[in-house]
């Protein structure tokens, strides 16, 4: 039976909340109560019942993801559409009200196609994809899509610890998509953003190996640092990722206080590392190198930059036809996530981002149907 934990906004025991989830896949009951939610995307819907993992109660995670779970609308748009109808740059990420993305979905001609996304979460669903026992933490509400997402997470072999509110909407994402295959982003984070830094003790990650924790959580100053207390407290790795260049510039001052000995693993894209130090990707991998034990600095089709202690590594890319990068930088993630789970060499943790990335971006979405992580997963097991 599944445990849906609902918070009591009136409550001032909010720890528990996340701290008691306990979720052993869907019941039956369940699935009836949840008769009308939206049906699961093509990436979750193409997975087998057979093949749905349970998640069984009391298997600690290895890793553990905290982030916005967000229902991802993707649309396919010209570059007409984005310079006619979308103030700021192309590319990249930016917060808006709900209003927002109903109006530049009523300025189009087409419906978006619904699945479940956010970073961690899209990073996190991969490991899981890939063997890691994991968890996800986030807070959405208790509506359709707040249902369609808890019920993604089971789907996919991931522990769903999410925190439900009655009187907050589900936070979504509408990602616009050229036909150069770039994204651009207009968050609505709702309930997700309610999240608080109470939540987080030492007690909610103990036993586990990495916490990741989502970019765009730099915004919440307070919660970044709690998350980052909690989990070094309960001796955890934690790993970030960069999230945009938006993200980059708003929040330099609490990334150079996590990158004082808090942070273990950091992802960042070309763009990302450019914002930070305004050199070559080199220049910006050996700075942070120089603070952080693991960096990656992802370089699109020219592959990626590793660093860690005084090792360096250059991966190839994984060259194919993209057709939506929603996700590309979570995937990867996922890959050398895995990789670096299980203790294979810096450059097959490499490896594997780059076959997680890639495989990605030749579906819609930012998740991979369970069908095509089994090749990569293959590729993993023979090493580990």
């Amino acid at each position: 039976m599944s445990a849906r934990m609902t918070e009591d906004t009136n409550s001032d025991d909010a720890t528990s909340t996340i701290d008691q989830v306990v979720t052993a896949g869907p019941s039956s009951e369940s699935m009836s109560e949840n008769a009308n939610v939206p049906a699961l995307s093509q990436s979750v819907a193409a997975t087998p019942i057979s093949s749905v993992v349970e998640v069984k109660a009391p298997q600690v995670p290895e890793l553990v993801g905290v982030g916005s779970p967000l229902v991802d609308l993707i649309l396919p748009v010209t570059d007409e559409f984005i310079s006619s109808h979308v103030a700021g740059e192309k590319g990249g990420m930016v917060m808006v009200d709900a209003e927002i993305i109903q109006q530049l979905l009523a300025a189009s001609d087409r419906q978006p196609t619904q699945s479940p996304g956010g970073a961690a979460a899209n990073t996190t669903v991969g490991c899981a994809h890939l063997g890691i026992r994991t968890a996800f933490i986030g807070a959405c509400g208790e509506d359709e899509y707040g249902d369609f997402y808890h019920q993604a997470l089971i789907a996919q072999g991931c522990e769903p610890r999410l925190v439900r509110l009655a009187d907050q909407p589900s936070g979504r994402v509408l990602s616009m998509v050229t036909p150069d295959a770039e994204r651009t982003m207009r968050t609505c984070l709702g309930a997700a953003a309610t999240l608080s830094p109470s939540h987080f003790t030492a007690e909610t990650f103990a036993g586990v190996r990495v916490v990741m924790l989502e970019g765009y959580t730099l915004f919440n100053h307070d919660l970044t640092r709690a998350i980052a207390k909690a989990a070094k407290d309960a001796g955890c790795e934690l790993a970030l990722d960069l999230a945009s260049f938006e993200v980059v510039r708003a929040n330099v001052g609490v990334i150079n206080e996590l990158l004082d000995g808090q942070v273990d693993l950091v992802f960042a894209n070309e763009d990302e590392a450019k914002a930070w130090n305004d050199g070559t990707p080199e220049q910006a991998l050996a700075e942070l190198a120089e603070r952080v034990s693991t960096v990656a600095v992802k370089l699109g089709k020219d592959g990626a930059l590793i660093a860690r202690g005084k090792e360096r590594v250059r991966v190839s890319a994984n060259v194919v036809e993209a057709i939506d990068t929603t996700g590309a930088g979570d995937c990867w993630a996922a890959g050398f996530i895995a990789g670096y789970l299980r203790g294979l060499p810096l450059d097959q943790c490499g490896r594997l981002g780059s076959l997680s990335g890639s495989a990605v971006v030749q579906v819609m979405g930012g998740q991979l149907p369970r069908d095509k992580w089994l090749g990569i997963k293959g590729y993993l097991d023979a090493w580990a």
